[in-house]
């Protein structure tokens, strides 16, 4: 019974050291990814955006079949407008300057991007989407895009822009010493 003992104990021993090794070297697969990066473009900024404009649309998105069920999604899309002025179109010939005064004419505003917030944005329920679920999410989220860009155009974005820019821009001249502060837009 005694060499019983012995070998049981130096089996668990064994089997507990075995564990140990095998949970600090074997924590699963490791990952490895290699990257090449490449700058394919480098371009000149000068939109100053002034304004953002956040969305959410609860976006139904069906696909009718004849013979099959419908296929549908049901998802709340978070999207971005922004609107801005691009200082780029502006010339020295667009700036006046008399003693104290100055008068600048600004490009007129536009929207700079309008963008969907993936991170953001959840797919909530899928009915009877089975192979083409990520086909639907895509067709959704395209419906959505082109709903929030329908709106912006529909919006005061441009107005409140040009409010903003004045905001932005006075303070600024008023800064540099000009009490006399005249701001027009193309």
């Amino acid at each position: 019974m005694g060499k019983f003992l012995k070998f049981l104990i130096i089996v668990a021993i064994l089997a507990v050291g075995a564990w140990f090794v095998y949970k600090k070297y074997n924590s699963g697969p490791t990952v490895e990814s290699k990257h090449q990066l490449l700058v394919d473009r480098i371009e000149a900024m000068g939109k100053l955006e002034l304004v953002k404009y956040r969305y959410s649309d609860v976006v139904e998105h069906k696909n009718v079949n004849t013979f099959l069920p419908d296929a549908s999604v049901l998802l709340i899309v978070k999207a971005d407008a922004v609107g801005c002025v691009n200082l780029t179109k502006l010339s020295p010939e667009d700036i006046k300057v008399v003693g104290d005064s100055v008068s600048i004419k600004l490009p007129a505003p536009e929207i700079c991007y309008i963008k969907i917030d993936h991170e953001a944005s959840k797919v909530y329920d899928t009915k009877m989407a089975f192979l083409r679920e990520a086909e639907l999410v895509d067709e959704a989220y395209k419906a959505a895009e082109k709903a929030v860009a329908d709106d912006v155009k529909k919006s005061d974005i441009l107005q409140q822009t040009k409010a903003n820019a004045t905001t932005v821009f006075k303070p600024l001249l008023q800064g540099l010493g000009f009490s006399k502060i005249n701001l027009t837009f193309e």
